[in-house]
């Protein structure tokens, strides 16, 4: 890896691992230390590059195993799948958004994932958080055409 980057490292080893997913039929990835070394990075930048691609659904955390590349299913990105949610239960503004618990099992991903989505979705104007009754629909995604 390059010294200094304009992007963040992570980013360059999650893409990296993006396209060796993409260009392999692999199951499983290599072990952290395995892609420390590959990388000549640290294994907190490891971590990072795998968590970014956890939250687009790409790979997934395995206890005991090491991380697993996630074949099939939906492809769209966690902040896709979040905000589509709102149509596809037919939410409207001001009716209530599901809990963290419900989206961390929606999805499959750690409550960290649904945590930074949520967060970015009220960044965006999409939610806002009432104290003591959770998250609530704010306003309406805007349709967009994806190709």
């Amino acid at each position: 890896m390059p010294q200094v980057s304009p992007r963040g490292t992570y980013l360059q080893v999650s893409e990296a691992l993006r396209q060796q997913i993409e260009a392999e039929d692999t199951g499983a990835l290599p072990s952290e230390a395995a892609l420390m070394n590959t990388h000549g990075v640290s294994r907190n930048t490891v971590r990072r590059a795998l968590k970014a691609l956890e939250a687009e659904g790409m790979v997934q955390s395995a206890p005991g195993i090491g991380w697993r590349v996630v074949r099939g299913g939906d492809r769209r990105s966690l902040a896709e799948r979040m905000t589509d949610l709102i149509a596809e239960d037919s939410l409207t503004v001001g009716d209530a958004y599901p809990s963290e618990a419900k989206l961390c099992e929606r999805f499959g991903v750690s409550r960290t994932a649904v945590r930074r989505v949520l967060a970015q979705m009220e960044g965006n104007g999409l939610l806002a958080t009432v104290h003591g009754k959770g998250r609530t629909v704010r306003a309406l995604p805007t349709s967009t055409v994806r190709p």
